[in-house]
């Protein structure tokens, strides 16, 4: 587990994952941000209960890119990926 980030969060072989799902804003951008501070490169998948229109700003400033990846029914994924330099 990473430090500072409460969300459960669980390393796999296409990344780092973390679910947000459940949490009432603006704790969802918090804990994502978090671990993209920690976590530094590499993909990184949300288990979202909604689209977080208000994330996609943040993690473009931060050099991130978004895209929406196919999930469970009633889940949004994200794919969260470092923009190449």
């Amino acid at each position: 587990m990473i430090d500072g980030v409460g969300a459960p969060h669980w390393r796999d072989r296409d990344g780092w994952h973390i679910d947000v799902r459940g949490l009432g804003p603006p704790q969802p951008m918090l804990e994502i941000l978090a671990l993209l501070a920690a976590v530094g490169d590499g993909d990184v998948i949300v288990h979202h209960d909604r689209e977080p229109i208000f994330l996609y700003p943040e993690l473009a400033e931060r050099g991130w890119r978004h895209e929406l990846v196919p999930g469970d029914e009633g889940e949004v994924r994200l794919r969260l990926s470092p923009v190449a330099s």
